[in-house]
């Protein structure tokens, strides 16, 4: 009787255990969409679709990529937040230390703890950009301009309070100069101004600009080491002697609104870190000029933990426009 009663208690344990691996096994039963929160054409939307090609083989359905530009993110970002289902299958591409600093600056419905990091997939310095016919060599030859003319110098980025800007944030201090900074609504757009010459600078990601390396100047890169693989000529603004740190690197991967099962989380991070692995992906993004740096939920995680208290030191005693 007593190896009876064993049995049957042992029933239920045995049959949740199994309905929890029927769960995982049954998600997802449908497509995916992973929003990007800027124009078509740009870094973030460039490398979405390139990650996720290999999405069926990973995750037995197709991902679509839809953009929903505005407010350097912010847009779209909201919309995780304030819209998104839970149930794991409307994802959102991130930039940090874009969505970390704008929660930080502005009353945003985001921020980094109503947010699942699911996995990174890169990470993109920013560079100082001019166009071919500029009068800037160098960067000591914009700064020489720019100390002797404060605020002459216009700077476009991709929108207030995203890498970008925050890479000339630290260029003024590091240079103890005035750039006057323009936002826009992405990167293509930034690097339009640049081109076009709406302005006479700008910060832009080192991928977009290596593509467009034959229309530019490309001055210097925002990181702590020059980039081997796609600009090894390029130097750092360290190396000619501006402290600027690597705090405006643009890293980007796939997350979830707060409130999507755990186990689906593990599963979808599973899924994409393996994806990101993918021989096909990383020969698409070496020839594309954008940088790889795969990370899980937890590894990401602890990024976000950082550039949070690092980004709340930089901002420190400064206000939003």
């Amino acid at each position: 009787m007593k190896r009876y009663l064993m049995g049957l208690l042992a029933v239920p344990v045995v049959f949740g255990l199994s309905a929890l691996g029927a769960v995982q096994a049954d998600f997802p039963e449908r497509p995916l969409t992973v929003m990007i929160p800027y124009t078509a054409g740009g870094a973030s939307d460039f490398q979405a679709r390139i990650v996720t090609i290999p999405s069926e083989e990973f995750l037995g359905q197709p991902v679509a990529i839809i953009n929903r530009p505005g407010a350097g993110g912010q847009v779209g970002w909201n919309q995780v937040v304030q819209s998104f289902g839970k149930d794991g299958y409307e994802l959102s591409g991130y930039n940090v230390p874009h969505f970390i600093a704008q929660s930080i600056m502005h009353d945003t419905h985001y921020n980094k703890d109503n947010l699942e990091p699911i996995a990174n997939w890169g990470a993109d310095p920013a560079v100082l950009i001019v166009s071919r016919d500029s009068q800037f060599d160098t960067v000591e030859d914009l700064v020489e301009y720019a100390r002797a003319n404060p605020g002459g110098v216009t700077v476009s980025g991709a929108g207030q309070f995203v890498g970008h800007h925050i890479a000339s944030l630290q260029l003024e201090r590091a240079a103890d100069i005035e750039l006057r900074y323009v936002p826009t609504s992405g990167g293509v757009d930034a690097m339009r101004f640049v081109q076009g010459g709406q302005t006479m600078a700008g910060f832009n990601n080192l991928s977009d600009a290596y593509r467009a390396r034959d229309r530019l100047k490309i001055l210097a890169i925002a990181d702590l080491e020059r980039d081997k693989d796609f600009l090894p000529d390029v130097p750092t603004l360290k190396e000619r002697g501006f402290d600027v740190d690597d705090t405006s690197v643009n890293f980007r991967g796939v997350m979830a609104p707060q409130g999507v099962p755990a186990d689906r989380l593990e599963r979808l991070s599973e899924a994409f870190v393996n994806m990101f692995n993918h021989d096909r992906v990383k020969g698409r993004m070496l020839a594309g000029g954008s940088p790889l740096r795969v990370m899980n939920r937890a590894e990401t995680r602890e990024l976000w933990e950082r550039q949070q208290v690092t980004l709340e030191q930089l901002f420190e005693g400064m206000e939003a426009n």
